[in-house]
């Protein structure tokens, strides 16, 4: 097709498109409706819908139109739940906060795994090893090991990142989703595995918290997103990774997914010359290195 008509019917195609943004914040809702509204034209299709987006109700009927949904730093704010263990072979106890007797000080308390979005967590990623495919020998071997140098385990789970892909797939089903966040954050003193980074800040200073629960007051929470962890959630909630009575993933992916670094998805999808200074510094190229973005649209696998 000729430059100048693609260019037209690109523009055709976005005047007949309509956006939605779901926002949980009033605040920022108004804010989202204020700032479209400056392009009066932008009104007729765009809708601001002040609910939570991880809530099924919210979502109605099925919506079997094709649709991009975009989500742009959402995950590093989601819930994520904390799972320990005392050591390389016991079992992942789910930890609770709790206050202290006649005290503001908070505790950690472990107990056994009871929450279904855990225990499906749990399930995707494989933490909980298939104990019967280990030989006899093994399990003695890392158990002595276990017994003679343990080491604690603790792991953070993108629970909310779960139950919102789970929504969204159950109420957009021809869905391709766009979703960028960071890959790593610098300077995470906080132990586990995906810890994430809790930052306060007074009279403009900000201070990094070496334990979460040492933020009592308004802070800053940012979790680092593990994006092959992400894959793997999408293709769960597609119904693809479930596991059939086989154990195994059912045939045919129903998603085809790829990440990229934030670089390479504005060399391929951005306009990086616009972008591009005098003296070859390009912020779209050069800049957040810790980013990525990650890429899953549907496949004719429905089964």
């Amino acid at each position: 097709m000729h430059t100048a008509l693609l260019k037209q019917y690109c523009v055709l195609l976005i005047y007949q498109c309509h956006s939605n943004s779901v926002e949980i914040s009033s605040s920022l809702a108004g804010k989202q409706l204020e700032t479209v509204g400056q392009v009066r034209s932008h009104l007729s299709k765009f809708k601001v819908e002040c609910r939570d987006a991880a809530d099924p109700s919210g979502w109605g009927h099925v919506e079997e139109q094709p649709c991009w949904v975009i989500m742009l730093e959402v995950l590093d704010n989601l819930p994520h739940d904390l799972i320990y263990s005392e050591n390389q072979v016991a079992t992942w106890m789910e930890v609770w906060v709790e206050r202290q007797k006649d005290s503001l000080a908070l505790s950690e308390l472990y107990k056994p795994l009871q929450d279904p979005l855990i225990t499906r967590c749990i399930e995707i990623m494989n933490l909980k090893k298939d104990q019967s495919s280990q030989s006899k020998a093994l399990l003695m071997a890392k158990g002595m090991w276990a017994g003679v140098f343990p080491e604690p385990r603790r792991c953070w789970l993108p629970t909310g990142c779960l139950k919102l892909l789970e929504v969204l797939h159950g109420a957009l089903s021809k869905m391709s989703l766009i979703a960028s966040d960071f890959s790593y954050l610098p300077d995470v003193t906080i132990p586990g595995e995906r810890a994430p980074l809790v930052s306060t800040k007074k009279d403009g200073t900000s201070s990094d918290h070496s334990n979460y629960l040492d933020a009592m007051d308004d802070a800053d929470i940012f979790f680092p997103t593990d994006f092959w962890f992400l894959e793997l959630i999408d293709h769960y909630c597609s119904g693809w990774l479930k596991p059939g009575k086989d154990n195994l993933p059912k045939k045919g992916k129903k998603r085809r997914t790829i990440t990229l670094d934030t670089s390479s998805f504005m060399e391929e999808f951005g306009l990086p010359t616009k972008t591009r200074t005098k003296d070859g510094y390009n912020p779209l190229l050069d800049d957040f290195k810790n980013t990525k973005f990650y890429l899953s649209v549907p496949t004719h696998n429905t089964k």
